[in-house]
């Protein structure tokens, strides 16, 4: 067993969850990704733009749908200049118009992800992992895009030993 990062983007503040929005204090993801770094002992990163998304929810969809669209890739405010030290990466995000918001992938894109086992842990509010799979094998093809994990957001704290021993069994 390598070593193990877990990498992930999250947005707290205004979210859609369970058929309306509420204020989160900390993301679903972010709750997801600090409980598998802590139960785990994985390293944690976390991916932020360099530019915050807006604040409203509306907005942030808004400008998140344009980013796909357009194939952006945002700056981030920090980066990794190298995953070398790392055999895994648990990747978590939320779904955003059916696949990874676009600053998850200008995070990969600066990495040489050979031979990496790239697991992608996913939170929604009904769209699964929509094509975040198939678009992460499509896109970074010398790593392993492992089986993923979906987990509705609003059920995120209920599900953290699901999500870790999801994590472990990637692990190996």
């Amino acid at each position: 067993m390598g070593k193990t990062l877990v990498a992930y983007f999250s947005r707290a503040g205004q979210n859609y969850v369970a058929g309306g929005i509420k204020d989160l204090p900390q993301g679903n993801t972010e709750v997801l990704a600090r409980a598998i770094s802590v139960r785990t002992g994985a390293d944690l990163f976390r991916i932020e733009p360099a530019d915050p998304y807006p604040a409203d929810y509306y907005a942030c969809t808004d400008v998140a749908k344009r980013e796909l669209a357009e194939g952006a890739r945002p700056a981030l405010a920090q980066g990794l200049q190298s995953v070398a030290a790392y055999d895994t990466i648990i990747l978590g995000f939320p779904n955003w118009w059916g696949t990874c918001p676009m600053p998850v992938r200008t995070f990969l894109d600066g990495l040489d992800l050979s031979g990496k086992t790239v697991a992608p842990l996913c939170t929604n509010e009904g769209g699964g992992m929509g094509s975040s799979e198939r678009d992460l094998k499509a896109a970074y093809p010398t790593a392993v895009v492992a089986a993923g994990l979906a987990v509705p957001g609003h059920e995120a704290a209920r599900r953290v030993d699901e999500a870790v021993a999801w994590a472990r069994r990637v692990i190996g």
